[in-house]
């Protein structure tokens, strides 16, 4: 810490928290340091220079303060290091600013940007020959689920690795298949050709489901194509997508499994961790898990049930299988793990319903016109029936307040869709598409039925759809923060760690520099 008074010029060191760790530890190192006992109490004019030589364990940094226009710096001069030191950027403080680099998450405007774990060195690999990266997806894991029990394996991957603060944000549609592919390409559904979890291609007229792998419905590169194309090995347990048979991934058996939903949880994790037995050239660079929980019981009861809880427990002590089977092999502080959830849940009950057929008066929509109801509604009129039409009488039906709930629902052109959800530039995708509200269903046919449950597929700027990043391994911070973003990100997260060139994508190609830290060469 560094106290600062610019009326006097006077650098007081308190202490100097540094940000230190050991490649040979794993640990962050810190010191304290009276200023009087290293630089006798000073006073620096403005302009002036004062040189100290500050040791910490097996680092010795040369350091001065440079206070200039109300400004005082602490740069690194030079440092001699042994084999567990890393290097230290410049810090700055402000005029009687309290300077702890490990309470910031930006430090300047010129790196406003960069984490202060970018002061650091992505740690080096002890073990393991080639960077590894594990991603495992736990489905419908809403961000917040990890508080609702115990989780102290996902708490441990949060404490000594980074986060997303307030949570991953899924892309539009915020469904199961559109946003596992988005996360493995780095492209939103209408690039990657996943629009839904089913759909049809107006151009021929064949339909999309869940177990359809023809290649000619999923476009774009997915990371384990991505990888193999380097030279690499790729594993995949039931990813949505690693079933495709493309120029250069065909789901080989000794590295990718058909799905089969009957397959343990704990068979899937020991799966993965038997990669890591293989002889060193055969170890996967790359391996994706999948998990269908919590997903399969917030559909049923809801995300605030009972049995999401221990859907969610389970989760961690999986989270915490895979833990110690890394750390048995010497390997846990070599391998990259990223948790993630593909999209959040949100509890549908009550009135919390919309009927088309309140419509009527308006507008007739026949049922072989809508490809999905809820919560996203989808609707394909033909081709003598103009679209802006449809949609002019459906808003003002819904606007009339004749409509139970009609508030609820938005009904746009496609092409009329906020930009921010990079939903029309297909054909997959329908001429209308209707938003529903937060927790609000829609049906074709009044019915007094209610049914209490959990759903997905909203606007993903509802919070409720957001669900968990989380990064542990040599090239995340340890204990880091870091803002919201959303899931096309990963890929090249991916691929910086790994260190290939990725395919053309969504994403933006300087945003690893904000979460990772610089590769230790």
């Amino acid at each position: 810490m560094i106290l600062l008074d610019m009326k006097q010029h006077t650098v007081t060191f308190a202490f100097l928290s540094l940000i230190l760790m050991s490649n040979v530890s794993g640990q962050s190192a810190a010191t304290l340091l009276k200023g009087d006992e290293k630089l006798g109490g000073r006073k620096a004019q403005a302009g002036e220079s004062i040189t100290s030589k500050l040791g910490i364990e097996d680092c010795t940094f040369l350091y001065y303060v440079d206070c200039t226009q109300g400004i005082c710096y602490c740069h690194l001069s030079s440092v001699t290091a042994s084999e567990g030191c890393e290097q230290v950027s410049d810090m700055k403080a402000q005029s009687r600013d309290t300077f702890n680099p490990n309470a910031f998450l930006f430090l300047s405007s010129s790196a406003s940007s960069l984490p202060p774990s970018r002061l650091l060195l992505g740690r080096q690999l002890n073990k393991l020959p080639h960077p590894v990266v594990i991603l495992i997806s736990c489905d419908g894991f809403r961000f917040g689920f990890q508080h609702k029990t115990p989780t102290p394996n996902i708490k441990r991957l949060i404490s000594q690795g980074t986060e997303a603060e307030t949570g991953l944000i899924p892309v539009f549609p915020t469904l199961t298949f559109p946003n596992h592919y988005s996360i493995i390409t780095g492209l939103y559904p209408a690039y990657h050709g996943i629009v839904g979890n089913s759909f049809i291609d107006p151009k021929t007229g064949d339909s999309f489901d869940q177990q359809n792998f023809d290649s000619k419905w999923w476009l774009g590169e997915p990371l384990w194509e991505t990888v193999v194309n380097q030279g690499l090995n790729a594993a995949t347990f039931f990813w949505p997508g690693s079933e495709v048979n493309r120029s250069s991934w065909t789901c080989p058996s000794k590295y990718c499994r058909q799905f089969n939903k009957s397959v343990l949880f704990e068979e899937r994790v020991d799966t993965i961790l038997s990669y890591l037995d293989l002889p060193t050239s055969d170890i996967p660079s790359f391996m994706t898990l999948y998990l269908d929980d919590p997903d399969a019981q917030g559909h049923k009861v809801g995300p605030d049930h009972p049995q999401i809880t221990e859907a969610v427990a389970n989760i961690d002590r999986l989270v915490g299988r895979m833990i110690s089977g890394l750390e048995k092999r010497g390997i846990f502080e070599d391998v990259h793990v990223i948790l993630v959830g593909d999209h959040g849940m949100v509890g549908t009950c009550d009135q919390r319903l919309i009927f088309l057929k309140e419509l009527a008066p308006w507008i007739d929509i026949p049922e072989n016109w809508i490809e999905r109801y809820t919560p996203l509604l989808s609707i394909r009129p033909p081709p003598n029936v103009l679209a802006d039409d449809v949609v002019a009488k459906i808003n003002k039906g819904l606007n009339s307040g004749k409509v139970g709930n009609g508030k609820y629902l938005k009904v746009y052109l496609k092409e009329n869709l906020p930009s921010r959800l990079h939903y029309s530039d297909s054909d997959r995708i329908t001429p209308i598409v209707g938003l529903a509200d937060e927790g609000f269903k829609v049906e074709m046919n009044i019915s007094v039925a209610r049914q209490c449950a959990g759903a997905h597929g909203y606007d993903n700027a509802f919070f409720s759809m957001r669900s968990i990043f989380i990064g542990h391994g040599p090239r995340f911070a340890k204990g880091v923060k870091v803002p919201s973003f959303e899931n096309i990100q990963i890929y090249n997260l991916v691929t910086s760690i790994l260190n290939i060139k990725g395919a053309r994508n969504n994403g933006t190609s300087s945003f690893p520099k904000k979460v990772l830290l610089p590769r230790h060469n």
